[in-house]
């Protein structure tokens, strides 16, 4: 991987250095990454935090309508099954986002 964005921190964070390449990034959004771990993999690693507003919010809904910016679903549940989507979650092997639909 050329970039790892980090959602999850803790030891998904640790365990991702060892797949990006050599000069490579991890960007969070949950933990500030561990700098000497990103160093050892000679990668670079930033925390970001960020507070969205609904004009932030309207300019990524453009992107997508517009095809410049693709989310990946994963797989949709009924929120009558969170526990479902959440234990799906914990299986470490999901490659999109997971959806909750609120009927």
């Amino acid at each position: 991987m050329d970039v790892v964005f980090d959602t999850l921190g803790g030891d998904t964070q640790t365990k991702s250095f060892s797949v990006i390449h050599k000069a490579g990034v991890l960007v969070s959004i949950v933990d500030p990454p561990d700098t000497s771990v990103a160093h050892q993999h000679g990668v670079l690693a930033h925390h970001a935090f960020v507070v969205p507003n609904g004009a932030r919010l309207q300019e990524l809904a453009g992107l997508v309508d517009a095809g410049k910016l693709k989310v990946i679903i994963e797989k949709e549940f009924p929120l009558s099954e969170a526990k479902a989507a959440q234990d799906f979650n914990q299986t470490g092997r999901t490659r999109g986002k997971i959806i909750l639909r609120v009927a």
